[in-house]
């Protein structure tokens, strides 16, 4: 996504230009859940819509407790003390996230964690926001995944990817906003969340994993974006994937998760242009819509990428 179209970056970018030019007390609802270091979708333990709500709650809280008061004693009352970390600057376990959270807090004592939306499926919790570690400045997009211990009700298992925010987009959308209606965060009614993964998954695996640019039969004529690098709109996608599918036909992208709540799906997902490439840990987020002949189309995208470094202070993967 820097300047070039063959750069590594280049992957995330044209995915995010398709998925958009179609297309937040304190304890998750039903769907699979990944267990500890994988799963492709939220959460094999059946969760009641109070309990998925319980852990958005609790998500939140911790996030804004630890990081924006320092407040230590979150981590010992709402996450395993063996926390499974994917971090690659941290290691695992609560002594270490509490580490972790010292050292951010000394260096950005005025940190902000302004939460944009929240999901929730089966055990797992997506955070999407934008975290200003000093004020005036733009920050950084960030996404915080949370695995529930479906017993304890506690935090067993973290992943995140963050990357900073652009002075301008192409589009003009910046990379946090609803544009599409109705205008809010939150996700649509939970009748909706199987419908709007089907959609969202049978686009992203289309396109990405088939590398069938006929994928965009998935897109409204409309769409949204929210990355900053593409433009809004689904014309010309089809050709503009054709092309990239041919310069990089050693492409490969795996899906790692979803989670799907309403009307929104997030998908997490390893991007490698080869084999070799140690590649982007990428969330990209759809909104799910009804049109007006009665299909779901994907009508709003934002997503938050990041290089996967060479190495960590973990061994658990980016994954």
């Amino acid at each position: 996504m820097r300047s070039t179209f063959l750069s590594r970056r280049a992957v995330a970018t044209l995915v995010a230009a398709a998925t958009v030019g179609a297309m937040a007390g304190i304890a998750p609802v039903a769907t699979a859940s990944a267990p500890a270091h994988g799963g492709a979708s939220a959460g094999t333990w059946q969760t009641s819509p109070h309990t998925q709500e319980r852990n958005k709650r609790v998500a939140v809280h911790v996030l804004k407790q630890l990081f924006e008061h320092g407040d230590l004693s979150a981590a010992d009352r709402y996450i395993r003390s063996d926390y499974i970390q994917h971090n690659p600057n941290a290691a695992n376990g609560t002594e270490a996230l509490k580490d972790f959270v010292r050292f951010e807090t000394a260096r950005y004592p005025d940190l902000k964690y302004n939460v944009k939306r929240v999901l929730a499926q089966g055990d797992m919790v997506i955070v999407h926001g934008n975290v200003v570690n000093e004020p005036g400045t733009r920050g950084v997009a960030l996404v915080d995944m949370f695995r529930f211990d479906p017993k304890s009700h506690m935090i067993a298992e973290h992943w995140d990817i963050l990357q900073d925010v652009p002075a301008t987009t192409v589009n003009g959308n910046d990379m946090f906003g609803t544009v599409s209606r109705p205008r809010t965060n939150q996700p649509g009614p939970r009748w909706q969340t199987a419908l709007s993964e089907k959609v969202a998954t049978g686009y992203f695996d289309t396109l990405l994993v088939d590398k069938n640019p006929d994928a965009v039969r998935y897109l409204a004529p409309e769409y949204h974006q929210h990355n900053p690098t593409i433009p809004s709109g689904s014309a010309g996608l089809r050709e503009q994937f054709t092309q990239f599918f041919q310069q990089f036909p050693g492409l490969i992208v795996e899906r790692k998760r979803v989670i799907a709540e309403g009307d929104m799906v997030a998908i997490h997902a390893h991007y490698r242009l080869t084999p070799e490439d140690r590649g982007q840990s990428v969330v990209d987020i759809f909104r799910v819509k009804k049109q007006k002949n009665g299909q779901l189309k994907i009508v709003e995208h934002w997503d938050v990428l990041q290089d996967v470094p060479a190495t960590s202070a973990n061994d658990n993967t980016m994954f």
